[in-house]
Formats: structure tokens, C-alpha cells, sequence
């Protein structure tokens, strides 16, 4: 960015009115402006490359470490691209948030993000890709109403935490769901053999959460539905993009964007084409599959903010290598953070099985419980936020996802053990 003026005086000029957080704002402005100055005849011109955009840094000390479990951190460079595009995107004059989901503007972003997705996840052309809105949960009553063409249809549901529980529940009121395996009675710490389950006769799919986000119990494999004409589905909202997955094992993925692609509002399904279409008659247009595909997730207006900034994220997955390379570096981190826990002995526990522990969401517990809310408070004023353990497990939780970058669970981990230091006199 270059700043020319008319006279030296003029950098006294006010600009009190411009964000002083954002300076990359001032992208947004004409490529030259003119703005009160000391004197009336002396105008500050401002000249902005784009190639400037590209190479901006923040100032981090304002940052904290987010270890929310959703919606949660995202790239610094995203959103500095982000900010840097908010009030003209790329030379159109206007804001992504003030586009026609209509025009030639938006249709770009929606169908760069749609390429960028593909080749991530590796997603066949027999698959349909949907931006939709109203999180998972509305994914809960979509899929057997579009899946199961009779309320009476049979479904299977592998419920290992509280996401597929509330999965399995919704679907009752669509279809004849049946919970093939809980892990309830261990307070969803295990997942089970896949040999071993006893799997429903015609049933119409197999249901998973591939990831859950409250009890940090992840699929590292995927079970094989018995029927021939039976499909896979699966939430992955929490772990969505963390890792490659054969998407070819599943009829149907979906996941909420807020956890580990994008903010809040955008639900992604992939589906295999083949099963759109056989809705059943009280499925709302909204709900319905074959209307958004028909139209490329345009029916109504979606939430284009949101799918622009998936995009965004999209891109800086591709850019970091793909998804194999993404995961090496969710496994580095989780595994610092399980090993810290383990070393402690015993002063910080995880209650799940080690085979399927979450490299996105951990929980854990300290062995003196009193001590839990000083942990959470002393971690805050050392800006590293939101580690309280969801409201129905209690403990704490560090959701660290794909944006949380190492030094986050470094200090987390050096945090950790001053703590236990202080504290473990036992």
C-alpha cells in the first residue's frame, strides 16, 4: 500500500474514523480519496496494491488462543483475506455481503469453494456437493426424510455420544430407527466392534457421528453397512476436512461449517446423486434434497458470507498441502496434548479409550475437581480461552482443530504442568 501526499503537512491529517485495527480496510476505499485535512486544498490520495492484501500480518498480542468447541478459531490469513476483502471484494465495488446470490460475483465464490471441496475430499462427480443453512441438528430429520421414502422404513443408528443420540431421537419422528449400539451405560467413552453388531435386516442406512464434539470419541475406520442396497451416513461436523476420507464408503456426509471450516450458518452435505430424489411427500421444500440440488444450493438466498468464507478456508487447505497434510499436523498436536495428560500422572485424566480418542475435541479432568474453575480462570488471563467442559460432562474440554495453530497447544501443555506444579502437593 503506498500513502501519497501533496504536502508534508497533510500527515496531520485526522483519521480517527477508520478502524485503527484494520488498517487493511482502507482497501476498501477508492483509489483516490479525498478527506479532511488541515487545509482544504491539500487532499491525502490513497493508492492500495493488491498484491499488498496478500502479505499482511496481524498484531497476534491481540489475539487468544480459542480452544471453543464451536463455533472456533479460524486462520489468521483468513481472516485478514477476509478483512481485507469486507468492503470492496476484489474491485466489484461492493461487499460479499451485499452481493446477489444471483450475480456473477457470487456464483464464483459458491463454485470455486464447490472445486476447492472436491479436490480436497477427492469427492467423485457422482456426488452432490449442497450449501445449506440450519446446522446438523436440521440434518436430523433431512436425512431419513429423503432417505426413507416410508415413515415405517428401518434405520440404524450407532450412537456413541450425545450428537448421535439427539440423531437418533429426531429420526423417530421419520422413520423406524433402531440403536444398534450405545456407549451410554460407559458414558460414551468407546466406540464398538464393528464385527459385532447386530445390524437391522433392509434397514435404509447406517447412521455415525464421525467425531463427538462433547465426549472427544472418534471413528479412526468406518463400519460397512450389511445391506447391499444399505448406505453409509455420517455427521462429521467436528472433524470435518481434518483428515482424508474415502467419501466413495458413504451415501451421505454432512457437517456443520462452524466447527472446523468456516463460522456459523452453513451446513455442508455431500451426497451420493443416486439418492436424490425419493423424498418423502411431507418433506419441506427447505428439507428437501432434489430442490437444492436442481438449483446448486441457490433455491433461496443462502448464507453467502459464510460459504464465501468456507471458501477462503477451502483454499488454505490446498494450499497447506491437502488433507494428508493437515492431519499430520492435527496428530503432532493431539498427540502433545494426550501426552501431557498421561504424563501427569493422574493429576489430568481423559476418560476415553485411547484407540479412539478425538485429535479434535479432548477432554479431560483434573483429579481434585475444586481445582477445575481456577484452571479455566488462570488459563483465561493467560489468553487461552474457553477450555470449560460442555455443561453436561463438566471437566474441560480443548477443541483443537485444524486453525489451532501448534504454539496454541504448546502454551496449553506449558500451562498445564506450571499448573499441576502449583497445585499437586498430595
Amino acid at each position: 500500500m503506498s500513502i501519497s501526499m501533496s504536502s508534508s503537512s497533510a500527515a496531520t491529517t485526522p483519521l480517527t474514523h477508520l478502524n485503527p485495527t484494520a488498517t487493511s480496510q482502507i482497501s476498501a476505499f477508492p483509489t483516490s480519496l479525498s478527506l479532511p485535512t488541515t487545509s482544504p486544498t491539500r487532499p491525502l490520495s490513497i493508492t492500495c496494491s493488491s498484491s499488498t492484501l496478500q502479505t499482511q500480518t496481524s498484531t497476534t498480542t491481540d489475539r487468544v488462543f480459542n480452544f471453543a468447541a464451536g463455533p472456533a478459531t479460524l486462520p489468521e490469513n483468513v481472516l485478514l483475506r477476509a478483512q481485507s476483502e469486507l468492503y470492496n471484494w476484489r474491485g466489484s465495488g461492493m461487499s460479499v455481503m451485499e452481493m446477489s446470490h444471483r450475480g456473477k460475483e457470487f456464483l464464483s465464490i459458491i463454485q470455486k469453494a464447490e472445486s476447492d471441496l472436491r479436490s480436497l475430499l477427492y469427492i467423485p462427480p457422482d456426488y452432490t456437493i449442497l450449501f445449506l443453512q440450519g446446522g446438523a441438528t436440521t440434518q436430523f430429520a433431512a436425512a431419513p426424510l429423503n432417505l426413507c421414502s416410508s415413515p415405517t422404513d428401518a434405520v440404524d443408528y450407532i450412537v456413541t455420544g450425545s450428537w448421535g443420540d439427539k440423531a437418533f431421537k429426531e429420526a423417530a419422528k421419520y422413520c423406524n430407527p433402531k440403536s444398534i449400539w450405545s456407549g451410554k451405560s460407559d458414558k460414551y467413552t468407546k466406540i464398538p466392534n464393528f464385527d459385532s453388531l447386530n445390524q437391522t435386516p433392509g434397514a435404509k442406512f447406517l447412521h455415525i457421528c464421525a467425531n463427538e464434539t462433547i465426549h472427544g470419541v472418534e471413528f479412526k475406520s468406518y463400519p460397512t453397512p450389511a445391506g447391499q442396497k444399505e448406505v453409509l451416513v455420517a455427521d462429521m461436523s467436528s472433524n470435518f476436512c481434518s483428515k482424508p476420507v474415502d467419501v466413495t464408503k458413504f451415501g451421505m456426509i454432512y457437517a456443520g461449517a462452524q466447527k472446523n471450516v468456516g463460522p456459523s450458518g452453513v451446513t455442508i452435505v455431500i451426497i451420493r446423486s443416486d439418492l436424490i430424489g425419493y423424498a418423502q411427500a411431507i418433506t419441506p421444500v427447505m428439507l428437501d434434497y432434489k430442490i437444492h440440488a436442481d438449483n446448486n444450493s441457490l433455491y433461496n438466498t443462502p448464507p453467502c458470507y459464510g460459504i464465501y468464507m468456507c471458501g477462503l478456508v477451502f483454499e488454505d487447505l490446498v494450499e497447506q498441502g491437502g488433507l494428508a497434510e493437515v492431519e499430520k499436523k492435527n496428530v503432532r498436536k493431539g498427540s502433545l496434548l494426550y501426552d501431557a495428560i498421561d504424563g501427569s500422572k493422574g493429576f489430568f485424566r481423559c476418560p476415553v479409550e485411547k484407540s479412539v480418542r478425538s485429535l479434535m475435541n479432548v477432554p479431560f479432568t483434573l483429579a481434585k475437581p475444586e481445582l477445575e474453575a481456577e484452571f479455566v480462570k488462570e488459563a483465561a488471563k493467560e489468553k487461552m480461552v474457553q477450555l470449560k467442559g460442555h455443561r453436561s460432562v463438566g471437566g474441560m474440554r480443548a477443541s483443537i482443530y485444524n486453525a489451532m495453530p501448534l504454539a496454541g497447544v504448546e502454551k496449553l501443555v506449558a500451562f498445564m504442568k506450571d499448573f499441576q506444579a502449583r497445585h499437586d502437593h498430595a
